[in-house]
């Protein structure tokens, strides 16, 4: 049976590796379900205040990874309809256009708020901008989290 954990452990370690770039999928909620799975092994288990600090850590980067573009917006002087349109760009992106309607909605989005409340085309570039800036850091933090939950999986894995 610890074979089988373990095999799909690697599997979700790796889906989490590649969801940290591929926006339609999880992935620091799939690499931790890879360290839960070498966790329920007989022969490697992690501390529980280890599975607890990496939930919390897994469930904040999946909050983030939608909060940061609206805030980039925000940052980068977008107003509360290019912030809504961030989000909205984002939920229509991510429902009818992936896996890239997630990368180019938000900014869309905020592109097309601004400009429906009478902003300058610069002030909606900028807006936009801000909404992929943060887009990039999301995807930034999925993949460091990520590769951290593959490194203690491996690590423990070898060890």
């Amino acid at each position: 049976m610890d074979i089988i954990l373990i095999i799909f452990g690697i599997l979700f370690i790796v889906l989490g590796i590649l969801g940290g770039i591929l926006p339609v999928l999880p992935g620091p909620p799939l690499s931790y379900i890879g360290l839960l799975l070498l966790h329920f092994t007989k022969r490697y288990s992690f501390s529980t205040n280890f599975i607890i600090l990496w939930l919390a850590i897994t469930v904040i980067v999946y909050l983030l990874d939608y909060i940061i573009p609206a805030w980039g917006t925000k940052k980068f002087g977008g107003s509360k309809r290019g912030v809504w349109g961030s989000i909205a760009g984002l939920i229509l992106g991510l429902l009818f256009f992936p896996p890239f309607g997630i990368i180019i909605g938000p900014f869309a989005g905020a592109v097309i708020g601004e400009l429906s409340s009478g902003k300058t085309y610069n002030v909606a570039l900028r807006s936009g901008l801000g909404s992929f800036l943060g887009l990039l850091t999301g995807t930034l933090l999925k993949l460091i989290a990520s590769g951290m939950m593959a490194w203690y999986f491996f690590e423990k894995l070898l060890s």
